[in-house]
């Protein structure tokens, strides 16, 4: 979706969210920005590593399973 956004268009963004903030509460909206971002993050990595954590040992269930038949 953002793939196709240049430089132009990020100095537009910039420059309309200048407007729009003023100049006094933009490096606030950047730092609740950069904040959130890094807690999504932190957050996905938390979930993404339980994932990797469960997945031998249903494998290895399975594999239990399969040879007791």
């Amino acid at each position: 979706m953002f793939n196709n956004i240049g430089v132009s268009g990020l100095i537009i963004i910039l420059a309309i969210a200048l407007i729009v903030f003023g100049p006094a509460k933009l490096p606030l909206l950047g730092r609740a920005f950069g904040d959130t971002l890094r807690e999504f993050r932190n957050s996905t990595k938390g979930i993404a590593d339980d994932r990797a954590d469960e997945e031998p040992a249903r494998i290895e269930a399975r594999i239990e399973e399969i040879n007791g038949r």
